[in-house]
Order: C-alpha cells, then sequence, then structure tokens
C-alpha cells in the first residue's frame, strides 16, 4: 500500500528534504502507511524516516518533527483513502428519508471507523475488517462510537437489513478485553426495539461495562418521506415515559453498582413524554451531547449563570431567536429571564415548524433555510440569529443548500450564527 503526495507546503521540513507533490509515501519508521490514521499515530516521533517512492525507485528522506512546525504533507483526501459507506439499509435509516434533489453528499452513507476517532461519528461494526478491529486495538483508539441499537442478533440483522449484523457484537467484547472504551447509540422504534428489547440490550451492555461508558437511547426520527420503506411511526407520551423510566432505572443501578449512570435516554424522550428534565449533575460529565442527552439542560444552566454574572446592556436591536419547536419554550422562558433583567431587550423567540422534512420534525438541527424564510419573512426585525447547528460543518449552507447571504438577501436582515452555547447566546444579545 502507499498514498500519494497531492502538495508540499513550502519551507516546511518536507520541503526542505526535497518530497515533492506526486511522490508515495509508503511507510513512516518502519510503518507502513495506508491512511490518516497510520499517519498520525506514526509521526508523533521527534525523529521520521521516510520511505518514498518516485516513479520506479524508492528512498528515504528524515524528517524532524518539532511542535511549532506542521511537517508540509498535503495529501487529496483528508483521510488519505476513499471513505467508507454504509453497507446496512436500516429500516430507520434517515438518508433514506431524504427528498429528491438535494446535494449529492447528503446521500452518503458513512459507516468509517477513522471518522468514528477523528470526529465522532457512529459506526455500526459491519464494516470493520479484522486488520482495522486489530488496529484500534493496537493503537489504544478509545472512544469507539457504536450504533449498537439491539443486542438481539436476529432484530439487530432486522433492523439492519444486514444478516452479518448480529454476529458483529462480539467485536465489542474483543474491545472491552483489550480495554478500549466505547460510547453507544441506541436508536429505539416504538414496538420494535423497545419495552422488553431495551431491557434486554441495557442488560446484555452491562457486561461490558466500564469499557463502555455510555449509552444513549434515542427516539427514531421521521421524516415525511417514507414511501416504500418499512412502516414506523412515532413514540407516543405514554411510551416515551416509558423509556424514560426504565433507562434512569438502569441508570440508578449502574450509578450505585459502578459509580456512573452509564444509560440515559435523549431529551427529546423527555419532551415526549411531558416530564421534566434532570437536574445538571444527573449527566454527569455530559458525555453524550452529541445525542442530545442533556443538552437542554446545559445549555439553560450556562445562559442562567451568564445572565446573572453579565455586566453588559443589550444595544435594544429588534432580534428574532430562531429555533426548532422542541427547543421553543425553553428558550421562552430564558428570553423571560433576560427581559427582567435587561427592560430595553427586544428578543422574540421564533419556532419555525418544519415543513422540509415535515412536521414530526422538530429539532433545530433540521430546520431548513427556505422554512426560516417563510417563517420569518413578514417580520420586521433587526437581526436574527440561528443556531449553528442548522448549518454544515463549513458553517456555509442550510440541508436545502440555501446559503446565510441568501437568507439575509430574502429576508433583508442581518442574520448571525450562534453556537449552542448558553454563554455565547447571552453575548449575541448584546447586540
Amino acid at each position: 500500500m502507499s498514498v500519494p503526495i497531492a502538495g508540499i507546503k513550502r519551507n516546511s521540513p518536507a520541503h526542505r528534504a526535497g518530497i515533492r507533490p506526486g511522490d508515495m509515501l509508503l511507510s513512516v519508521n518502519g510503518h507502513k502507511i495506508t491512511d490518516v490514521l497510520d499517519y498520525r499515530f506514526y509521526i508523533t516521533d521527534y525523529q521520521l524516516s521516510f520511505v518514498l517512492l518516485r516513479g520506479n525507485r524508492i528512498f528515504t528522506r528524515r524528517l524532524v518533527n518539532r511542535s511549532d512546525e506542521e511537517l508540509g504533507l498535503k495529501f487529496s483526501t483528508y483521510l488519505m483513502d476513499r471513505q467508507k459507506s454504509c453497507k446496512n439499509k436500516c429500516i430507520f435509516c434517515f438518508i433514506d428519508q431524504l427528498p429528491p434533489g438535494m446535494r449529492e453528499t447528503l446521500y452518503f452513507k458513512d459507516d468509517d471507523s477513522r471518522l468514528s476517532f477523528l470526529f465522532g461519528n457512529y459506526i455500526t461494526l459491519t464494516n470493520l475488517s479484522d486488520h482495522e478491529i486489530e488496529r484500534i486495538i493496537a493503537m489504544r483508539i478509545s472512544p469507539v462510537n457504536i450504533s449498537v441499537h439491539t443486542t438481539n442478533p436476529e432484530l439487530r440483522c432486522y433492523m439492519m437489513n444486514n444478516r452479518f449484523a448480529g454476529e458483529q457484537l462480539s467485536i465489542m467484547n474483543r474491545f472491552a478485553s483489550a480495554g478500549i472504551r466505547m460510547k453507544c447509540q441506541l436508536v429505539l422504534c416504538p414496538g420494535i426495539n423497545d419495552g422488553q428489547e431495551l431491557e434486554r440490550t441495557m442488560n446484555d451492555l452491562v457486561g461490558l461495562v466500564p469499557q463502555i461508558e455510555s449509552v444513549a437511547g434515542v427516539p427514531v426520527g421521521l421524516t415525511k418521506y417514507r414511501d416504500s420503506l418499512p412502516a414506523l411511526r412515532s413514540f407516543t407520551k405514554s411510551e416515551a415515559a416509558a423509556v424514560v423510566r426504565q433507562m434512569e432505572k438502569m441508570g440508578e443501578k449502574m450509578l450505585g453498582s459502578h459509580g456512573m449512570r452509564v444509560f440515559y435516554p435523549a431529551d427529546e424522550f423527555y419532551l415526549k413524554a411531558e416530564m421534566p428534565l434532570p437536574e445538571l449533575d444527573y449527566y454527569g460529565d455530559f458525555a453524550q451531547l452529541e445525542n442530545g442527552v442533556g443538552l437542554i439542560t446545559l445549555f439553560c444552566d450556562e445562559f442562567l449563570k451568564g445572565l446573572e454574572k453579565s455586566d453588559g446592556k443589550p444595544l435594544g436591536s429588534r432580534i428574532i431567536l430562531a429555533t426548532g419547536i422542541a427547543a421553543a419554550p425553553f428558550l421562552n422562558r430564558l428570553v423571560d429571564k433576560a427581559h427582567q433583567k435587561w427592560k430595553n431587550l427586544n428578543v422574540t423567540v421564533k419556532a419555525i415548524e418544519n415543513s422540509f422534512f415535515g412536521k414530526k420534525i422538530n429539532v433545530a438541527g433540521l430546520v431548513t433555510g427556505r422554512d426560516l424564510i417563510k417563517s420569518i419573512e413578514n417580520q420586521k426585525c433587526d437581526i436574527i440569529l440561528i443556531p449553528s447547528v442548522m448549518l454544515r460543518r463549513e458553517g456555509d449552507l442550510f440541508l436545502d443548500d440555501v446559503t446565510i447571504d441568501d437568507l439575509q438577501h430574502a429576508l433583508n436582515t442581518k442574520v448571525v450564527t450562534v453556537p449552542v452555547d448558553g454563554l455565547k447566546l447571552i453575548n449575541a444579545l448584546m447586540l
């Protein structure tokens, strides 16, 4: 195996060593390089010996890895390899529920262990070779983020439409035996993997604690684009409450026996069940924020503490704070607190109904630019605040390809992106 070098940063160690674009990287300090994980893992030494191929000639270059200077090698893709696509066709897959005509990258289903380590993506384990498993163990890569959904092998095969999906659960035992830490996700579908199946899954995962550090239960997300897909429905209020009680009960048990709660229902379950969200200390180190576990509680705490300490004063701009329907009640309560402190504050919370994906989708992260325009176009304001989760990682595009500039032009209003952080929202209200 070899990795082509796409470019060299000028005056970098690689440039000074005579490495050129088009050279093929074969190994570093005697270790073969196949992708970004190999590269990152093996360039940590101070003295590096690079073996390269140029044409038919193999040669060696020695570099010094200094903390204040990049090595200077550039590769054609971030992974230095092709991204691995998912081999499953899960009955609840959100990508299968996207409408046609969106940008091509949104339809790509990734299931790449390297992205689990680098960006926190969740993987199903159905895409791992023995070589990759052993590499994770050898490199001590932790935590590995795993989409489990169920530990019932037959049910997992059904839910993932993959006849090997049940067998792959054995990999978790290999990871646990090697001391690899894991975070798990359960996408729960009512009548399928909740109830007794959820109890079974939690009991099975208990055997891998403490290597399994946390498990999030999240409700299935259903858009209006489910033609020809398996029949699924949303959780009822009572079903959501049952999930909360089950996971809280197991969490209390684990807290007593292991000193950590491990099992957490996502905020969406509490909202659907119309149950109060737990206090701040319930969530420990907030290990499952990316799954919406404790996100609202943490945000509210940050906001209220920031409000108490703030000695700033809003300029009085007319502000619309756009969000999804689920978070709107909490933001309204926070804004009311802010109004009590700052009489000249002029902020209105606007809950955006999701016409693009359907009314069952109520989270801010899936609000589109067109729905924002439709909801706000007739309202007068000076500034629109939107949460950063509405945009892709680069911060420039909504899911429907509307840009921030498109939004500002359509509404003739300044749009400001705010990270999902209560203190930073306080700062944004000073405008």
